[in-house]
């Protein structure tokens, strides 16, 4: 198997396990989802943790811990990415699955208005066109649900300047993530002991099932980011682009194929212009990266050309 062949494999491997979350979130109740949370920030910290060890890859903390700037950065990723657990959490288990899946097929809209707003990056006119269709399918939904999408919304913003912020680090994932979890870790404990003070933890009460569970949360955030981030070194951004649409695709068949969920036909005309928008997008992002690679290709001929004389 080619090298980019298994990095296709690690990504769908990876977006499809985040494409079932909903199922396993579903099966953590009774739990509250900031209990979920902090057990999800707990467990990850402790088996990224075991990951480094097993690498031997503890050199990067001194680094972080020397630099002020850096460690103000991951922070802040820290605070966005546990926003997105905790709205995502919520969203699953108070039977909101495919507003959920509508966050994440609105991220890369959000993201490309934060390279317009934030990093002053100039849109082609398809990208302005897929844009504004977002938008437009955004209002329908506002009216549909009677409210803005706002657990949509928070999704897709949360992630979004997650991601701005982990491209401007360039930590790679499993150090990223044990330093991001490890910023969450006291709130998390602190929480978690006022949880069993009080008496209203649900972790070790419910069943040996739900416990698992819980303590597996962690293996189930780091896998499929470790898997995502060998993927990211072995297939084109066109090609992650592309990928990145499976999670949301199998999130929103979860929740109405599996919870039931409605999908009436506002509903599913705001997500069909969701829809056209990435294919809008996407398809620009295609036909831009073509061009670049033939306009490479065409300036490094006569280079090629003359090297031998």
């Amino acid at each position: 198997m080619s090298n980019e062949r298994r990095g296709y494999l690690y990504g769908l491997t990876a977006y499809v396990m985040w494409g079932f979350f909903p199922i396993y979130f579903k099966l953590l109740r009774p739990s509250p989802p900031l209990e979920i949370l902090a057990h999800r920030v707990i467990w990850s910290v402790t088996f990224v943790a075991l990951v480094l060890t097993v690498m031997r890859n503890w050199k990067f903390l001194g680094r972080v811990l020397r630099t002020p700037r850096l460690l103000g950065g991951i922070s802040a990723a820290a605070l966005l990415i546990g926003v997105n657990w905790a709205t995502y959490i919520y969203g699953v288990n108070s039977s909101r699955v495919v507003e959920t899946a509508l966050g994440y097929f609105i991220t890369p809209l959000f993201v490309v208005l934060l390279g317009v707003t934030v990093q002053r990056e100039h849109l082609r006119s398809w990208q302005w066109i897929a844009v504004g269709v977002g938008g437009v399918a955004v209002a329908i939904l506002a009216v549909d649900y009677g409210r803005l999408p706002y657990i949509a919304l928070a999704l897709a913003a949360s992630f979004g300047s997650y991601s701005l912020i982990k491209k401007r680090m360039s930590l790679p994932p499993a150090e990223g993530l044990f330093v991001e979890s490890a910023v969450l870790a006291l709130p998390a404990l602190g929480y978690l002991s006022w949880l069993n003070l009080t008496g209203g933890a649900q972790f070790g009460h419910v069943s040996a099932l739900h416990t698992v569970l819980m303590l597996f949360s962690g293996v189930a955030t780091a896998v499929p980011l470790l898997l995502f981030a060998a993927a990211a070194n072995r297939v084109p951004l066109v090609g992650l682009g592309i990928l990145q649409y499976v999670a949301p695709i199998l999130q929103l068949a979860c929740g109405i194929l599996i919870y039931h969920e409605p999908m009436p036909a506002a509903r599913l005309a705001g997500f069909g212009l969701v829809w056209l928008a990435l294919i809008i997008f996407t398809a620009d992002g295609i036909r831009s990266a073509r061009t670049g690679a033939r306009t490479r290709s065409e300036a490094a001929a006569p280079e090629a050309t003359a090297a031998p004389a």
